[in-house]
C-alpha cells in the first residue's frame, strides 16, 4: 500500500524535471538568437554612422570587424589571413602575411587630446629660456636673473641654518641707514654681490648695505644695473619669522639726474654709478623677491605678468607654481604697524579707525602685520587688502627705501593689477634724488589704495 501511494508522486517529480530541462534549453536557444540579432543590428547601426569613404577593409576577400566605442569607430584589422592547403597528409590551415598593400586605420569622429604628464615640471631656468626664445628678454638678462636665483638659494640655506651656524644676533656694525647690521645682513649682501659679479652681465650694483653703488669691473656684456635689499626683515631672523630678498633691474641711463654736485667725496666712477642708478621705477625691466618661510618662494615679473616659483628641495630647482597672479580688486586685511598710531597725522588715524568700524556689514577689517615687507606683501598679493608704512613724527618720509624696496614692489603689484602709492602719487613716477631715499608706501588692491588716497587728500 505504501509503494502504490507514493508511486504517482515519483512519476510527477520526474515529469516536472523533464519539462524544466526542456524549458531551459528553449530559453537558452532564444537568448542565443537574441544576442546574434543584437550583434547584427549593432554592426549595421555602426556601419550606417560612417560614410562609404570611412569604411576600411583589411583585404578584398574579407571585411574586418567593426567596433564602435562611444563617438569613435575603429576597424580591427588582422595582420594575417589564413589559407587552406591540401597535401597527402590531409587538409591544413596556415597563416599567410597580407603584405604591404594592406593597411589598417582608425576612424575617429574627433581628435584625441593629449594629456599633460603628472611629472612634467616647469623650472625657473626653463621658463627664462622660453621667455628668451619668445624675445621678451635677451640672453644677458636671462643670465642676470639666473644669478639672482642662485643667490637666493644660497641665502635660503643660510637662513635655515642661521641658529646652527651662529649667524643670529648683531654683527656689531651700523649700516648707512643708521641701523644695526645683523650677521646675516652682511653675509647675504656678500652672497648677492658675488653672484651678480660672477654673472659678468651687470655693470652697477646698489645695495641697502652699501653706502654708494658699486661699479662691476668683471662685466663682459649687458651692463645691467641691479638694485637689491639682500635680506629684508632681518630683525625677525632670531625668531625664525619670514624674511626675504628684494631686487630690481634697470638698463643703463646716462640721462638720469641726481643731486651729487655738492658731494666732494665721490669720485668720477661713483658719480656715474649714482647717476645711472637714480631712475624712476617706471624704467624697471624686471623686479622680484624671494621669501624665506615655510617654503622658499621666488616671485618675478619681467613686465608681462607676475609668476611664482617654489624651491623644490628634492631637485634644488625653483618650480613654476603660479602663473599670471592677479591681486583681488579689494580685500579685508590691512597691515600697518599700529604701535606708531599716536605718531600719525589725523587723516591717517581716521582711515584706520574706519577700517575697524564694523559698519552695516558687521565685519571690520582684519589686522595682520608680520614686520617683514616681503612676508606682508606676499600675503597681500594673494589675499588682497593693503599694506602701509606711512610717514610719522619720527620718520618724516617713512622708513622704506624707494630704489630697492618700494619701486620693485610697486612694479610687481601693478603687473598683478594692484597699485603702489606714497599717499598722493604713483610710486613708479617718483624720481629718486639719492640712493637711499625713503618714501611712505601704501601698496595692495586697487580699490583699497584708492580709498586711502581719498582720506589723505
Amino acid at each position: 500500500m505504501l509503494s502504490t501511494k507514493h508511486h504517482p508522486i515519483k512519476i510527477k517529480i520526474k515529469t516536472t524535471t523533464t519539462e524544466t530541462q526542456i524549458n531551459k534549453q528553449n530559453n537558452k536557444k532564444e537568448r542565443k538568437e537574441e544576442r546574434s540579432g543584437t550583434k547584427a543590428k549593432l554592426a549595421m547601426a555602426s556601419t550606417s554612422l560612417l560614410s562609404p569613404s570611412q569604411l576600411i577593409y583589411s583585404s578584398s576577400r574579407s571585411i574586418s570587424q567593426l567596433c564602435v566605442f562611444g563617438s569613435k569607430a575603429f576597424l580591427s584589422c588582422p595582420a594575417t589571413a589564413t589559407t587552406t592547403t591540401t597535401s597527402h597528409h590531409g587538409s591544413k590551415r596556415r597563416p599567410v602575411h597580407l603584405g604591404l598593400g594592406v593597411r589598417c586605420m582608425a576612424v575617429a569622429a574627433e581628435a584625441e587630446t593629449t594629456k599633460r604628464s603628472g611629472y612634467e615640471l616647469q623650472t625657473l631656468t626653463g621658463w627664462l629660456l622660453k621667455q628668451e626664445q619668445a624675445g621678451v628678454i635677451d640672453a644677458e638678462l636671462t643670465i642676470v636673473l639666473s644669478s639672482i636665483s642662485m643667490a637666493c638659494k644660497q641665502i635660503a640655506a643660510l637662513v635655515q641654518r642661521a641658529s646652527i651656524s651662529n649667524l643670529t644676533g648683531v654683527q656689531g656694525a651700523v649700516n648707512v641707514q643708521g641701523e644695526d647690521q645683523k650677521k646675516l645682513d652682511v653675509v647675504s649682501n656678500e652672497v648677492f654681490s658675488n653672484c651678480l659679479r660672477s654673472s659678468g652681465r651687470t655693470g652697477i650694483i646698489a645695495s641697502e648695505e652699501e653706502d654708494v653703488p658699486v661699479a662691476v669691473e668683471e662685466s663682459y656684456s649687458g651692463n645691467y644695473i641691479v638694485v637689491f635689499d639682500p635680506l629684508d626683515g632681518s630683525s625677525n631672523i632670531d625668531a625664525a619669522v619670514s624674511t626675504g630678498s628684494i631686487f630690481g633691474i634697470y638698463s643703463p641711463n646716462d640721462e638720469c639726474f641726481a643731486d651729487i654736485g655738492d658731494d666732494p667725496t665721490l669720485g668720477t666712477t661713483e658719480q656715474r654709478c649714482v647717476v645711472n642708478v637714480c631712475q624712476p621705477g617706471s624704467n624697471l625691466l624686471a623686479a622680484g623677491y624671494c621669501m624665506y618661510s615655510s617654503s622658499i618662494i621666488f616671485v618675478l615679473t619681467i613686465g608681462n605678468g607676475v609668476f611664482s616659483f617654489t624651491l623644490d628641495p628634492t631637485y634644488g630647482e625653483f618650480v613654476l607654481t603660479q602663473k599670471n597672479i592677479q591681486i583681488p580688486k579689494a580685500g579685508k586685511i590691512y597691515a600697518f604697524n599700529e604701535g606708531n598710531y599716536q605718531l600719525w597725522d589725523d587723516k591717517l588715524k581716521k582711515y584706520i579707525d574706519d577700517l575697524k568700524d564694523p559698519g552695516p556689514s558687521g565685519k571690520p577689517y582684519s589686522a595682520r602685520y608680520i614686520g617683514s615687507l616681503v612676508g606682508d606683501f606676499h600675503r597681500t598679493l594673494l589675499y588682497g587688502g593693503i599694506y602701509g608704512y606711512p610717514r610719522d613724527k619720527k620718520s618724516k618720509n617713512g622708513k622704506l627705501r624707494l630704489l630697492y624696496e618700494c619701486a620693485p614692489m610697486s612694479f610687481i603689484v601693478e603687473q598683478a593689477g594692484g597699485k603702489g602709492s606714497d599717499g598722493h602719487q604713483r610710486i613708479l613716477d617718483i624720481q629718486p634724488v639719492e640712493i637711499h631715499q625713503r618714501v611712505p608706501l601704501y601698496i595692495g588692491s586697487q580699490e583699497e589704495v584708492d580709498k586711502l588716497e581719498k582720506y589723505l587728500a
